[in-house]
């Protein structure tokens, strides 16, 4: 029995779902948007949205702060990830400074052909 284990599984085990979830969410914010099925766009977006409040709420405070906000976003999203991580906070951050949440969208695309699996569009959302 599952009690009490949050969040979907996708059928992979963890440390495949955890490096797919860190490869989505930077692909989002490089492309600033990407298509995927729609179980994927909804089990990435909480994790891309908790990112951008992140650095959306370390845009004007000490050096240390920023420095620590930007060390999670690095430890979140994994190695290799520093180029990623300031184009998110000079970047997408600023643009949401005025919104209070609600920074990507999902469309709904309709079944692939291949498989008829649901496909959505993730896309940040335009301020």
């Amino acid at each position: 029995m599952r009690h009490k284990v949050k969040g979907p599984r996708l059928n992979r085990d963890t440390g495949h779902r955890r490096a797919m979830q860190r490869t989505m969410i930077k692909q989002l914010f490089e492309h600033e948007r990407i298509t995927t099925t729609l179980p994927k766009a909804k089990f990435i977006q909480a994790d891309a949205e908790k990112l951008i409040t992140l650095a959306r709420n370390n845009q004007d405070v000490d050096d240390v702060k920023i420095m620590n906000a930007r060390r999670k976003a690095v430890a979140k999203l994994g190695t290799g990830s520093r180029p990623i991580v300031q184009k998110l906070f000079d970047e997408i951050a600023p643009r949401y400074t005025n919104r209070n949440g609600g920074y990507t969208r999902i469309l709904k695309m309709g079944p692939r052909r291949s498989d008829g699996a649901e496909m959505a569009l993730i896309e940040l959302v335009e301020e």
